[in-house]
């Protein structure tokens, strides 16, 4: 199958499934490469362009993002972009290692040869009760998809 544009509901949702594993590796040098040289983001306040930006912006987040395992799902396609929603746990390494989640959307475009040349996301977080944790070290990406997301995502 392949993972160009256009999309299909099968190519789109296993895009974002390769997307997840990828970002769960936590390698910003293998995350980059699935990226356009040139290519544009905007990561809730944060606003950059290219490679080294974005190398950069992942290797300082998950600095401070401990234990960081994510989930993303399809939510809508068409022609050449994506829509995912997703939801990652990690502990704060700058709010003395507090448990966190942050949920949100993200919108994608791709070049003809599928990658991505933009980037946007929008995400809020919270600080998880204790016991409010959805998602644990060791679980396979299998494990993390089969685990229920309620409506009001609490």
């Amino acid at each position: 199958m392949s993972l160009k544009p256009p999309f299909t509901l099968a190519s789109a949702q296993r895009k974002v499934k390769v997307a997840q594993a990828l970002w769960n590796t936590r390698d910003p040098h293998q995350v980059v490469n699935a990226y356009t040289e040139n290519s544009v983001w905007r990561n809730r306040h944060s606003f950059f362009t290219g490679h080294a930006a974005i190398v950069q912006f992942l290797r300082e987040k998950w600095a401070h993002e401990k234990s960081y395992l994510l989930r993303k799902e399809l939510f809508a396609f068409r022609d050449n972009k994506i829509a995912v929603q997703f939801w990652y746990e990690y502990q704060d390494e700058l709010e003395g290692m507090k448990w966190k989640r942050c949920y949100g959307i993200e919108h994608w475009t791709f070049d003809e040869e599928g990658k991505m040349k933009k980037r946007m996301m929008s995400g809020n977080d919270i600080v998880l009760e204790k016991g409010a944790r959805r998602w644990f070290e060791g679980l396979t990406a299998e494990e993390v998809d089969r685990i229920e997301i309620p409506a009001g995502h609490k």
